[in-house]
């Protein structure tokens, strides 16, 4: 959250609620929502580590609202983020800590675990093919997003199939 938040800031200076539609708004609902709790917990851990500035703006019917603004060292730290990778593919996968110690536990059955898992994949894409025809067409980063969560899924449920696959070999 501390980096797409200091991506938005870069645009120009914002209060929490701004920064919170901005990225509903660019995302679509397809991405978890962050609650406006959390942004501002972020926002006040950024300006203490001197990545951002907030100034209090004197409201007349309403509660004063604090605007913050992107630093010279926040600016820097993003800048760095854009230049590095993304992580590798995931390596450390509960799934599979949980296929590979079943039998050692004997309290769950390995086919059982993939066939669950498998469900529960293809429930999430079903949502998710649903959301990609009633989410805002126009918005391609959402659907962008959409479609990426999509294809992970499918090459879950690809993986998962092979090691089924390998299971009843060892049978």
């Amino acid at each position: 959250m501390r980096l797409p938040l200091l991506a938005l800031l870069a645009r120009g200076p914002a209060h929490g609620y701004e920064l919170k539609q901005g990225l509903e708004q660019l995302l679509g609902s397809a991405y978890p929502q962050p609650n406006v709790g959390q942004i501002y917990v972020t926002l006040g851990r950024l300006e203490k580590s001197g990545l951002i500035e907030g100034e209090e703006v004197e409201q007349s019917s309403r509660p004063n609202k604090k605007i913050y603004h992107l630093t010279d060292t926040g600016r820097e730290a993003l800048r760095a983020w854009y230049e590095e990778a993304a992580d590798e593919p995931r390596v450390r996968d509960e799934f599979f800590m949980k296929l590979a110690l079943a039998p050692q536990t004997g309290l769950a059955d390995q086919v059982a675990l993939i066939n669950k898992q498998r469900r529960r994949y293809l429930n999430t894409m079903r949502e998710l093919s649903k959301l990609a025809t009633t989410e805002n067409r126009d918005n391609r980063i959402s659907q962008l997003l959409i479609e990426g969560a999509m294809l992970h899924l499918q090459a879950d449920l690809d993986w998962l199939e092979r090691c089924q696959e390998e299971l009843e070999e060892q049978e």
